[in-house]
């Protein structure tokens, strides 16, 4: 087994196809297809299914996928490892965000600051939501990510808190929940809601609250912009779940409190526990905790 056919592997699974991954690698796609085919003979079995119009991993090819990942990796972080200890860090960083980050985090301060403090390092950044971001650090994709939660985060990933907030309901003037100041979050049973899809941190803390209050919530309007959320309340189509301070910031819109239980939501920088950083990414790590640590502001 050679590490070649690993990457291979890794390149064929994340880009589905021989073609795209031939590529990515820029190589022959005969070539990447050889050494594939060589790989799934000395394991003895099939890796990817071929069958259908786009290339599948195989159950074996999903059971090796990871392990050829931290191979890669390590063999990647031996040599960061040397050129960190001579301060010259390099290689690549791969960072995820929830795509509904408020304009107050500011990733791209972030990220620039990095650069020029390290420009042998090539920085990566996608947007997803919190679920999906925190299973590409399970699997490798990511090195950290910007990640909403509602409760702890997985097994084999650690969390630093960015910001934690409660979650208010924000309505329009003419709504005749304008006139209180807080309520019990069972007075939105029946009432149109507006709040972000599955999958993020946000919309996990609504759901794991109305639960603990007793009742299903009536999801009237799904988005994945917070800002948007925000309009459509505004307009008097719903009542919007929404960090409170980007409720009572918004001019269109007056903020109550809720109680018995607070939904909260908090933005996490999120890291994998249960494989080992590359260089890169841990010298990011501990650039992002200082930058943090003096900036503040945010939506999850």
């Amino acid at each position: 087994m050679e590490l070649r056919q690993l990457e291979y592997l890794v390149a064929v699974a994340d880009e589905g196809g021989f073609t795209r991954a031939a590529e990515r690698l820029h190589v022959a796609q005969p070539g990447v297809s050889a050494q594939i085919k060589q790989l799934e003979r000395e394991l003895g079995q099939p890796l990817f299914d071929r069958s259908a119009r786009a290339v599948r991993l195989t159950e074996a090819g999903e059971a090796v996928l990871p392990y050829a990942r931290a191979a890669l990796d390590a063999v990647s972080g031996a040599r960061l490892a040397v050129q960190e200890r001579t301060a010259l860090v390099r290689g690549r960083v791969a960072i995820g965000t929830v795509t509904s980050l408020g304009a107050d985090m500011d990733v791209p301060g972030l990220l620039a600051a990095f650069h020029d403090a390290h420009p042998g390092v090539e920085i990566t950044l996608g947007e997803d939501t919190s679920d999906r971001l925190l299973a590409g650090l399970l699997d490798g994709r990511y090195d950290l990510a910007f990640a909403g939660l509602a409760g702890d985060a997985p097994p084999g990933i650690g969390t630093q808190t960015v910001i934690d907030t409660a979650l208010v309901a924000a309505v329009a003037p003419g709504d005749p929940l304008a006139a209180k100041a807080s309520m019990p979050l069972r007075a939105l049973t029946g009432r149109p809601l507006i709040t972000l899809p599955h999958g993020t941190g946000i919309r996990a803390a609504v759901d794991a609250a109305c639960a603990a209050a007793g009742f299903r919530p009536r999801i009237a309007f799904e988005a994945g912009n917070p800002e948007v959320l925000a309009l459509l309340a505004a307009r008097g189509l719903g009542i919007a779940l929404l960090p409170a301070a980007l409720a009572t910031a918004h001019p269109g819109l007056h903020a109550i409190a809720l109680t018995r239980p607070t939904p909260r939501s908090r933005l996490a920088l999120a890291w994998r526990t249960n494989a080992p950083a590359s260089p890169a990414a841990r010298v990011f790590t501990r650039h992002a905790r200082t930058f943090l640590a003096t900036h503040a502001g945010a939506s999850t």
